[in-house]
């Protein structure tokens, strides 16, 4: 097996790299994507190796560009979008909800949307609102749409690869403030399906559990739990829609305790559907309520603020005490 080490940023490029090799219907669109490489530089080099017929600098209208990927996908091709910051997909929306989640159900299955929509989202980047969102209950309350979040480089390279594949319209967001991680990558292997849960760091005491970003913020507070004596299982989402539950359930059921943890605000939120199909499933297992840290309902404050409005080791090692208080 073939191992590299390289950033998530990276591990994006290659997976996309891959996917177009592999399928000359997959093409990219985006605004600053094709010379530029993207803000991220995730595209970096794709327009000069493919070309300009399959990596596509878009003008600024994204209800445009996606309006466009739904009328390419209908004449065979898979286009990956890129939303340049995730505060920018709002425009388009309409055309996401009303027409991308629904045509296939409209046609009874008669066509496909194999459209993958790439949103750099949440905080951590030192930017102001608008550029440090975290959008993904909007697309998760959708029927029609699949939404993942990779936290990992592996994860990057595979998941972009599998959404690509996919017949479905596909949500892919993607922490931007991750871009710059390090890890390895196998390109040989990919371990585990698009939709799959995965237990990260097993733990006997309380089970954390997160997506994207929050998972490396959540080994954190496992970390310092451990020097004090108590033992933290951490479980990484890696699909908000279909969430694959039975991993954490069995984690729930083995520790008794739950502490969710997100950026994006809390009320109405994909952390409320978590801990509701938690307690559901695994009632007479919980020795607490399950547990909910979370950004605060209002909106994202100036960057000077973000230290304290995003979650950090602190606040969720304080759930994971007064989870163990009950």
């Amino acid at each position: 097996m073939s191992r590299e080490t390289m950033t998530f940023a990276k591990a994006m490029n290659a997976g996309l790299r891959k996917a177009m090799e592999d399928d000359s219907r997959v093409l990219l669109m985006g605004e600053d994507i094709g010379k530029l490489g993207g803000v991220f530089r995730v595209t970096e080099h794709l327009q000069r190796d493919f070309g300009e017929n399959r990596v596509l600098d878009t003008p600024l209208a994204e209800s445009g560009i996606v309006g466009t990927a739904i009328g390419l996908t209908m004449a065979g091709f898979r286009p990956v979008i890129e939303i340049q910051f995730d505060g920018f997909v709002f425009p388009a929306f309409d055309q996401i909800t009303t027409q991308l989640a629904k045509l296939q159900n409209r046609h009874e299955g008669g066509i496909t949307m194999p459209v993958v929509i790439r949103i750099p989202y949440g905080g951590h980047i030192g930017a102001v609102e608008h550029h440090q969102e975290s959008p993904e209950a909007y697309f998760t309350h959708t029927p029609g749409l699949r939404v993942v979040s990779p936290s990992t480089p592996n994860d990057a390279y595979w998941m972009i690869q599998d959404a690509i594949r996919s017949n479905d319209p596909v949500i892919f967001m993607e922490p931007k403030s991750r871009y710059w991680q390090k890890g390895e990558v196998d390109i040989d292997d990919r371990a585990l399906p698009l939709h799959a849960t995965r237990v990260v760091r097993p733990g006997t005491d309380v089970t954390l559990a997160g997506h994207g970003a929050m998972v490396a913020v959540l080994l954190q507070a496992a970390a310092i739990a451990e020097s004090e004596g108590t033992s933290c299982e951490v479980v990484d989402l890696r699909s908000l829609s279909p969430v694959d539950y039975d991993p954490l359930v069995e984690s729930v059921r083995q520790t008794g305790r739950l502490v969710w943890a997100q950026e994006a605000p809390g009320h109405t939120s994909i952390g409320g559907e978590i801990a509701a199909t938690v307690t559901e499933r695994a009632f007479y297992s919980l020795e607490a309520p399950v547990l909910r840290v979370s950004g605060f309902d209002v909106p994202f404050p100036p960057a000077k603020l973000e230290g304290t409005y995003l979650p950090d080791a602190d606040r969720v090692l304080e759930a994971v005490d007064r989870a163990l208080a009950y």
